[in-house]
């Protein structure tokens, strides 16, 4: 028995709704604002990237959406919507309910994620134990089902196994087995390649996009890999400093970027790279928290900073064709 009653949303809908998120971080020095602002919508079989350098606030993005925060941590503002439910304003109870057969999550590292004194069957398997009422007995069965599908060899003797008797790859499949075990709507996906190799990451991303068409999930996937997101994503949000710079469609984005920081990224993919010369890389390093100026927030690093840029922050505003960025002059680089 299924403990959510609510409709999957239309593939029309948003299967998953961010509006305004914010997240205040407590510090030695302080309290910090780590996301400002974010907001986003991904619908049903469709992938969504959030791309920018570490510390822009990607994965507390994520954590915030599926209620996983820090204790330091604490959202301030704004709503995460899941079948026309606000998330933040549910109980801890009732959000669990949703954990599982509507959100839920691939972490980077599977070592730490998967728990290390129980045979990965039972752990896969448990999701069906708490949300549909098996036994303990069907539950295994259901897990052995899964790791077939995620490409696990010999998934009966395996499913007796423990995370430190798997390779990395093969412990990130089994979180993925777990992660879609329930057919959720959303898959949230933070940096699922982390520390694999090219050969293994390249697997990885063809399984989640396999499982994505047959289960016709939303997916949110978190990097800072360029290429991944080229290959993979439908729509990217760019952010930076815990604000979003930049959203809209994957190539129109990557062909036309309308922000400095985007087009540093991109110009940061060393194509053209003569050997003996400097890489090309986005000069300087992001804002600590702690010292975000009041203006723009790239504007220590921007080639376009000008005056304004100092004294007033850019709002994100449409440029036309469903996107939007934050900066005054986003029409210059678009003319660039």
């Amino acid at each position: 028995m299924t403990t959510t009653s609510a409709p999957a949303p239309s593939d029309t809908a948003p299967a998953l709704d961010v509006e305004g998120l914010c997240v205040d971080l407590s510090t030695p020095s302080g309290t910090v604002r780590a996301v400002n602002g974010v907001s986003f919508s991904v619908r049903r079989g469709r992938t969504l990237a959030l791309l920018g350098e570490s510390g822009c606030g990607k994965s507390m993005t994520a954590l915030s959406v599926v209620g996983l925060l820090d204790p330091a941590a604490s959202v301030t503002g704004g709503a995460v919507r899941v079948r026309g439910k606000d998330t933040l304003r549910l109980s801890p109870a009732e959000r669990r309910k949703l954990a599982g057969p509507v959100l839920s999550i691939v972490f980077q590292d599977a070592l730490t994620a998967l728990n290390p004194v129980q045979p990965v069957g039972r752990q896969i398997g448990e999701p069906f134990r708490i949300h549909r009422g098996l036994s303990r007995r069907q539950a295994e069965e259901k897990a052995i089902e899964l790791m077939t599908r995620v490409g696990i060899p010999e998934p009966r003797q395996r499913a007796k196994s423990y995370p430190h008797q798997f390779s990395g790859g093969m412990r990130q499949r089994l979180l993925i087995a777990m992660a879609v075990a329930l057919d959720p709507d959303v898959l949230i996906a933070d940096e699922p390649t982390t520390a694999l190799d090219v050969t293994v990451q390249a697997q990885i991303m063809r399984l989640l996009r396999d499982l994505q068409d047959e289960r016709h999930m939303a997916v949110v996937l978190i990097t800072h890999d360029l290429a991944v997101v080229a290959q993979r994503a439908d729509d990217v949000v760019v952010m930076y400093a815990g604000t979003v710079v930049e959203q809209g469609a994957v190539h129109d984005v990557f062909t036309s970027p309308r922000h400095p920081y985007t087009r540093g990224l991109l110009d940061s993919v060393p194509e053209d790279a003569e050997r003996g010369r400097p890489l090309p890389a986005v000069p300087g390093s992001p804002p600590e928290l702690s010292a975000v100026p009041p203006g723009c927030v790239f504007q220590a690093r921007c080639p376009l900073v000008r005056e304004r840029c100092v004294r007033e922050r850019p709002s994100l505003r449409s440029t036309g064709d469903g996107r939007s960025a934050a900066c005054h002059f986003s029409e210059e680089l678009d003319r660039a």
